[in-house]
């Protein structure tokens, strides 16, 4: 991106108009409390003003109003995100509860002793400590790719730890201590 699209996109975030130790805000730790842009900021005061009320669990106005939200939201990130229907889309409080509930649910049903999930040195602690509580609860093992002296995902290495008892890869796609962008794919 171009730094007049970077500067673009920062001016939408109010939280970063701010200097930090005499600097610029940078926010990456992002995992539980990503910062808003302005638009979304809106959004939820609408919201807040208009339509305030429990999602599928009332006929009243508010109710089928955030509902619709709601639902239309489900819909919108699934177009983004190419997913097969709004059905594979759950909103989660962040990726904290979000990687909790993964590791809790699917990964102590796919895991047992002997078993490893692969992750990275980079990794953000929501995507540490879940695992090594399943691998603790299973017995399986949690193993970490390296990073190169540049910050970078070690692929080699990565690929290396690849192996016939990988179960689960949980890899972070950008650091939020270091900024670097891994090569994810689907």
């Amino acid at each position: 991106m171009r730094s007049a699209g970077i500067a673009a996109r920062r001016a939408d975030f109010p939280a970063l108009h701010q200097q930090v130790n005499g600097k610029p805000l940078a926010y990456l730790d992002s995992a539980a409390s990503a910062q808003r842009p302005q638009a979304v900021i809106d959004a939820m005061v609408a919201h807040e003003r208009r339509n305030h009320a429990n999602v599928h669990r009332g006929v009243h106005q508010l109710s089928q109003r955030a509902t619709d939200a709601y639902e239309g939201a489900r819909e919108k990130v699934s177009r983004y995100i190419n997913a097969s229907g709004s059905d594979e889309i759950i909103f989660t409080r962040g990726t904290t509860e979000s990687i909790n509930l993964v590791a809790a649910s699917s990964g102590k049903m796919r895991l047992g002793p002997g078993d490893e999930v692969l992750i990275t040195w980079m990794e953000h602690h929501s995507n540490i400590v879940p695992w090594q509580m399943i691998c603790a609860q299973t017995g399986a093992r949690l193993v970490a790719a390296p990073i190169t002296n540049a910050g970078e995902l070690d692929l080699e290495a990565f690929h290396r730890l690849l192996s016939e008892r990988t179960r689960i890869v949980a890899v972070v796609l950008v650091s939020h201590a270091l900024g670097a962008i891994c090569p994810v794919q689907a």
